[in-house]
Order: C-alpha cells, then structure tokens, then sequence
C-alpha cells in the first residue's frame, strides 16, 4: 500500500503544478492531496503541523483565485460582461494551448467589455490587461504554493527510499 500511496502522492504533486496554469484542475488542492497521500504511509517523517499549514494555504490559495479575477477588473474599471467574457476566455483558451490559456483571459475580457459598450476600447483593452496581470499573479502563487507542497511529497518519498 505504502507503494501505491507513494506514486499517488507524486502524480497529485507534479498534477498539482500542472493544474496551477490549466485553469480547470485544482492545482494547490491535488499538491495537498498528494501531501496527505505521502503522510499516510507508513514510512513518513511528515510532521502533522506541516501538513495543517499547507492546508491552510490551499484553501487560502484556492479562495484568492476565485476573487482576484474579479478584483482586479473592478480594480480597473470592469463591469460583470468583462468579467464573464473573461472566464469564458479562459475555457475557450483551453483549446488553444498555452498561448490560449494565457490570452484567453485578455481576449474574453476585451470582447465582453466591447459587448457592454462598443464605444470605448481603451477601457476594455485596460480590463483586458487586468484580467491577464490577474491570472498570472493567480498562476504564479498557485506554481510557487504546488511547487514548494511537491517538494515535501518528494522529500518524503525520496526518504523513505534511500534512508
């Protein structure tokens, strides 16, 4: 068991940083499930501590993503259509790869704002960039937060291997 809780615990990890850009995997909430997976084995040296702070940031983390968008296009002057545009354009970037998923964002905000008033395109370009700086602020916290929990998972598992 402590195998398979083992290759669980790295996929959630390296999953984790994956999903901290692809907008619809939960990035910080699978690096903390892949951190829950490595303490449950028998040979963890993962302190119970560790495992509520990082909890803890998940769940801050996760709770930032879902209102910095919005913060920051209000933030710009965005009304409810730049922000709908917006997340839109990030599912609709989804199939357009990484390209896709950074502009999406600025695109969908860009068109959603033109939607609501079609005479002012500086202000929807301003949203539009508000709407990019949000979701790679969002991105970063949410690589630097999986990328810090995917090292605890390896440094229990890599323990637990060579010690």
């Amino acid at each position: 068991m402590d195998i398979f809780l083992s290759i669980v615990a790295i996929l959630c990890g390296i999953l984790g940083i994956i999903g901290s850009v692809v907008p619809v995997i939960p990035g910080p909430a699978l690096a903390f499930f892949g951190m829950l997976c490595a303490s449950w084995t028998d040979y963890s040296t993962m302190e119970s501590r560790t495992l509520w702070i990082w909890g803890v940031v998940a769940v801050v983390v996760g709770i930032m993503d879902y209102f910095l968008p919005g913060y920051f296009s209000k933030v710009l002057g965005g009304t409810r259509a730049g922000i709908t545009g917006a997340t839109i354009g990030v599912f609709v970037g989804l199939f357009f790869g990484p390209i896709g998923i950074i502009a999406g964002p600025f695109v969908g905000a860009v068109i959603g704002e033109l939607l609501n008033n079609k005479e002012n395109l500086d202000k929807a370009i301003t949203v539009g960039f508000g709407s990019l700086i949000s979701f790679l602020v969002g991105s970063g916290v949410k690589i630097i937060v999986s990328g810090f929990m995917f090292y605890y998972i390896w440094k229990d598992v890599w323990h637990a291997m060579w010690a």
